[in-house]
């Protein structure tokens, strides 16, 4: 049997206080296989969370070229190597023709800083703008532009946030005024750096709006905004950390989905399946301007295995369908969970393996983040895994490894509806 009392405190004395886990009574892994995972004590658990294991946990294919290339070779790029330079054509080759620059790191953090950072050397100004409820990662410079804790001394000057776009609580008062509404507040936040001397720099969003709750936009929703950030001379920043690699289903990319045309385009943890390597995209002159401006060198990033990893992951999201299959079961789970009733479900939505339920206490909107808290912990304590995010906590998070299969959409439902049936209103 698991000592989850005793692992724990192992984990604040050797990791320090605070390490975040995932549910009132945290899980102890030790295999995965697929969209399975299993604790210490054999229990099995579906997994309807994890995008890092992209195309499934423990992949052969891709234990089997993280494994080859280990043995044959790793080190930096200041020696020439070939799988960063093929990887790096296969990759742009999925994106739109001008996004053809790449730079390979191991963290989305990493990434969304270098980004972040191009935007400061293409205008030579340092105004950046987020949403108000985002997270881009972790570094000194991304951590400024997450909702999620307040840093110490408070935001920087040069960072501002705008109220991010919401299904059921549209900015502007209607799903029609939204866009421009959303448009309106950067064009604003735009006009205050110029009046404060910063300059603006960038807009970086994730065109899923996954930490928002991804709400239901159209195709061309960001029209208006791009037309802003272009007409101010700065940058717009796709983060698919999330979105990316064909998990919306009907697109490879996020910022296909919505109609965007980004200037960089960034990307983590699905990248490798687990292996910690991450990337930027942009045109060449931005990526020009940034190695001119700031002489960046990453020892890791782009090393032969973290390469060899990356390659593997899109030999196997094109050799088993896995985009396509995002889009069958996806389709198939979002009209099942559609057809559930509960008085505090306000909207299902999502597309592909990206879906989720938003759950409300009132006819005002009023976001249910406890109940679905406690949804949360209630699914895993009957084998499924799942999140919940937007600002209120109170939207489900559904997004599992791409292999996840018919039946397994089902397992997830019919637990989903067998608890939700369970709680009172």
């Amino acid at each position: 049997m698991s000592d989850i009392s005793k692992l724990l405190a192992r984990r604040e004395r050797l990791l320090g206080p605070g390490m975040t886990t995932f549910y009132r009574e945290p899980v102890h892994l030790v295999r995965g296989k697929g969209a399975y995972l299993w604790d210490a004590d054999g229990n099995r658990f579906l997994d309807a969370y994890n995008n890092v294991a992209h195309v499934g946990h423990a992949h052969p294919k891709v234990v089997e070229a993280i494994c080859a290339q280990s043995a044959v070779l790793n080190t930096h790029t200041r020696y020439l190597h070939e799988g960063i330079l093929d990887y790096g054509e296969r990759l742009t080759a999925k994106m739109t023709p001008e996004l053809s620059s790449m730079i390979m790191v191991c963290t989305g953090s990493e990434a969304n800083d270098i980004a972040l950072r191009m935007g400061q050397a293409m205008t030579g100004k340092c105004g950046f703008i987020a949403t108000d409820n985002t997270y881009h990662g972790n570094t000194a410079l991304v951590s400024q532009m997450s909702s999620r804790k307040k840093p110490i001394g408070g935001y920087s000057q040069n960072v501002k946030q705008v109220p991010s776009p919401d299904s059921l609580r549209p900015l502007g008062g209607s799903p029609l005024a939204q866009a421009r509404e959303f448009a309106r507040h950067v064009n604003r936040a735009i006009e205050m750096f110029e009046e404060e001397g910063f300059g603006f720099a960038a807009l970086i969003l994730d065109p899923f709006f996954a930490n928002e709750g991804f709400p239901d936009l159209p195709r061309g929703f960001l029209d208006p905004v791009a037309q802003v950030v272009k007409r101010a001379g700065g940058l717009v920043i796709a983060d698919e950390v999330q979105p990316g690699f064909g998990r919306t289903g009907g697109h490879f990319w996020g910022y296909e989905r919505v109609g965007l045309v980004p200037d960089v385009v960034t990307m983590g943890k699905p990248m490798g399946n687990g292996h910690p390597v991450a990337a930027v995209v942009a045109r060449p002159e931005i990526t020009a301007a940034f190695r001119g401006a700031f002489g960046y060198f990453n020892t890791f990033g782009g090393n032969p295995v973290s390469a060899a990893a990356a390659m593997a992951v899109l030999d196997v999201i094109e050799a088993e369908g896995l985009q396509e299959n995002a889009r069958k079961v996806g389709d198939y789970m979002l009209e099942r969970l559609q057809a559930m009733t509960h008085p505090f479900i306000g909207e299902v939505r999502g597309d592909g393996l990206f879906l989720g339920v938003e759950f409300v206490s009132d006819g005002a909107m009023t976001p249910a983040g406890d109940f679905t808290e406690n949804l949360v912990d209630e699914m895993r304590v009957n084998g499924i895994l799942a999140g919940h995010t937007g600002r209120g906590g109170n939207v489900l998070k559904i997004r599992p490894p791409m292999c996840f299969s018919r039946e397994d959409a089902d397992l997830l439902v019919d637990t989903l509806e067998t608890i939700l049936a369970g709680t009172c209103a």
